[in-house]
Order: structure tokens, then C-alpha cells, then sequence
């Protein structure tokens, strides 16, 4: 049985307020939290540069971590590498790939900026870009992808989960159809890892990036880059810890995950993470994923039942509720949950402007949601945007 006042328990921060912001970031477990104190009271030292017993003892901890999140998500160890969010691990990917003047690469308009941004920036080297629209709700096709993608088509690079719409697109076909066309493929993961099951090993992308401070639980700070073939990825940075030799000509890189984790990695943050995960799995991601689906369905159809409130995206959506007040700024809407009811959800264009601007809207309200909310927290959302409309 799914027991989410245990589970509330554990995020102290939830006594005093309704936290419906989880699609920015959630709250970390005490469990997490107290990971990294042991690391910071009890055994602090560098990672991988020591023989004396606390260095063994961090080092020890910090790729446990790094095995719990493989664990997670279907994948080799050696082929996770730690970043500080999901901006880093796509930055790396755009960075790191040998691109030729005239690839191709093609993307959606429902992307976050930073699924978005570092394709735009490869333009400069010759890199053609097409950004693909949506349906109204959100969604990709497969057949619409398979449009868009030439001989010349070196990536593809799709979101798991839409922060803006909370529209699924369907990953493992796109990951095939990307394959049958020899191109590569990147999932964005930053609304699906932790809050639905993802098995890298049955996707067959090429990449998978997600932040460790959403859906994972784990301190800001963290993330994870998936690279199928480390190999071919050209490292972002370069340092110590990397590499296996050095001379004054020249050095030779380290084996992955290591040759892209050049200097200090943020080592308690790292531990957090990788005890939050075993929290996530302790838990089960499919009790999660059920518990967050009902909570949003529920939300968005009773929101949608309100006179002057638009909600946004599918039906069969993740755990993302976009919404509005008709005739009030989702700014002004934002603030007065929070004043009235101290509920904390996220106004305006979530990082996602073309998304948004498709949906010719300046802004919405976002609703989103994670394991520990409750239906309780839903009754009081929408009872408070029911007395908001009023003011419309």
C-alpha cells in the first residue's frame, strides 16, 4: 500500500506548506540529507586521490552513488557520468560530438531552453537545425519525426516528459526510428527519471540527461549524462582526475566515467543523490509513477471544470498540470496561492518560451507534482482557484 503520510514524513519543509512546484525541483528526503552529513562529519576527502582510509571511504561512497543511479536507470556504471544538472550533460553532448558542416539535427518546439539552446548555438558551425511543432496537446509523433529526418540527420533530441505541456512522447520508438536511420538520439529525462520507469538498456538511445534535484530527490548541483559510447564524446573539460598520463607533449585520458569528470566533483551532492535514488527504489517507481498520474488527472479535470480556467496539455499527461485563470496575469494567479493557501507552484514560461508562444499564451500557471503530495493538497489548489476566478 502506498502510504504517502510516511512518506511525507521524511520532507519536513511539507508541514507548512503545499508545495506544487516539483517540476522545478523537489524536496529532498532527510535520508539524503543526512548522507551528506555523515560525508562531511564522518569521512571527508577527496574522490580518487588517495591512498589513507577516509579517501578510500569517499571514493567508495561516491561510485556506490554512481551504481545505485546506473541501477535505476538500465545502464553501466562506466557510461553514467556525474554532471551538476541536465544543462551540463546536454552542453557536453552538443560540445563533444565531432560535428561536420552540413549535419543536421532535429528537435521540437515543446524542448526546455537547455534542450534547445545548445542546438541553436551549433548553427555557427555549420550545423542545420530544424525545430518541429507539436500537436496542440503536446505530442510528437513518430510518423511526424520520421518527416523531418535526411540522409544528413546526425541527432535527434527529444524531451521524455514536456515541462510546459506534461505531454509523453513515446522514446523508445523514436530512439528506433532514429537508429533505422542511422542517426543518434538524445532523451531529455529531466521530467521522467524517478517519476516513471526508465530502462536505458530497452530505450537504446544514445544519450539520456536528467538533473539529479527533480524527480530523483537529490541536492541541487546534480545530474546525471547517460553516453552509450563514451568514446566518440569529446570531453567538455579537461584536468585533473582525467587522465591517465602527462608529459609535456601531450596526455592520455582516463576510461569513462573519469576522462569527463575532470577536477573535484561535488562529492556530498553525488552521495545525496545516489541515497535518494536508493530511496526512490525503495519506494518503486511504479507505485510513484501511479500515485503522481492519478494526482495530476485529478487536477487537471477538475481544474478544467472551473468557468474561466484553461488547462493545458493531454489527457493521459505526467505529473505536469498547466493551467490558467482567464482575465488574470498566471503571475498574479501564483502569488495569490501562495498568499492564501502558502501553495507554491511555478508562473510563467517555465524555460520553455516556444513552447508556450505555440500555445499563443504569455505564460501559465504551473501545477506539478511528486510522491509525497496528496488529494487533499489537489482539493485545496482547486478550491483556491475557484475563489480566484472570482476576481477575474
Amino acid at each position: 500500500m502506498y502510504d504517502v503520510e510516511n512518506i511525507r514524513a521524511d520532507f519536513p519543509v511539507l508541514k507548512e506548506n503545499i508545495y506544487l512546484d516539483n517540476a522545478a525541483t523537489t524536496q529532498t528526503p532527510v535520508q539524503a540529507v543526512g548522507a551528506m552529513e555523515d560525508y562531511f562529519y564522518k569521512y571527508a576527502a577527496n574522490h580518487g586521490r588517495g591512498a589513507h582510509h577516509l579517501a578510500r571511504q569517499t571514493t567508495d561512497h561516491f561510485e556506490d552513488a554512481r551504481e545505485t543511479i546506473a541501477d535505476l536507470l538500465k545502464c553501466p556504471a562506466e557510461n553514467t557520468i556525474f554532471t551538476k544538472n541536465a544543462t551540463e550533460g546536454l552542453n557536453l553532448i552538443a560540445q563533444g560530438i565531432d560535428w561536420q558542416e552540413g549535419d543536421h539535427i532535429v528537435t521540437t518546439l515543446v524542448e526546455h531552453h537547455s534542450d534547445l539552446l545548445p542546438w541553436m548555438e551549433l548553427r555557427e558551425r555549420g550545423v542545420e537545425l530544424t525545430i518541429m511543432e507539436p500537436d496542440s496537446e503536446g505530442h510528437i509523433s513518430v510518423e511526424a519525426l520520421e518527416q523531418h529526418i535526411r540522409p544528413s540527420t546526425r541527432l535527434v533530441a527529444i524531451t521524455h516528459i514536456s515541462n510546459s505541456f506534461g505531454s509523453i512522447q513515446d522514446a523508445d520508438s523514436m530512439c528506433k526510428l532514429a537508429r533505422d536511420h542511422e542517426s543518434l538520439c538524445l532523451i531529455d529525462g529531466s521530467q521522467s527519471a524517478g517519476h516513471m520507469p526508465v530502462n536505458l538498456k530497452q530505450m537504446d538511445c544514445d544519450f539520456f540527461v536528467t538533473p539529479g534535484h527533480k524527480g530523483l530527490l537529490g541536492p541541487q548541483g546534480t545530474g546525471v549524462a547517460y553516453i552509450k559510447e563514451p568514446e566518440s564524446i569529446k570531453p567538455l573539460n579537461v584536468g585533473g582526475g582525467a587522465v591517465r598520463s602527462v608529459t609535456t607533449t601531450g596526455y592520455e585520458p582516463e576510461e569513462a566515467p573519469s576522462r569527463f569528470e575532470a577536477g573535484t566533483p561535488n562529492i556530498p551532492g553525488g552521495i545525496g543523490l545516489g541515497r535518494a535514488v536508493k530511496y526512490v527504489q525503495d519506494i518503486g517507481v511504479n507505485d510513484i509513477e501511479k500515485h503522481e498520474r492519478q494526482l495530476a488527472q485529478n487536477a487537471a479535470y477538475r481544474l478544467a471544470q472551473i468557468e474561466g480556467v484553461e488547462v493545458y496539455g493531454p489527457q493521459k499527461r505526467g505529473a505536469v498540470v498547466p493551467f490558467n485563470v482567464r482575465g488574470l496575469n498566471p503571475h498574479d494567479v501564483a502569488m495569490i496561492l501562495d498568499e492564501t493557501r502558502q501553495i507554491c507552484l511555478r508562473s510563467g514560461y517555465h524555460c520553455a518560451m516556444p513552447g508556450i508562444d505555440f500555445m499563443k499564451l504569455e505564460g501559465t500557471v504551473r501545477a506539478s507534482f511528486a510522491l509525497y503530495n496528496t488529494e487533499e493538497e489537489v482539493d485545496a489548489l482547486v478550491e483556491t482557484v475557484e475563489q480566484i476566478t472570482t476576481l477575474a
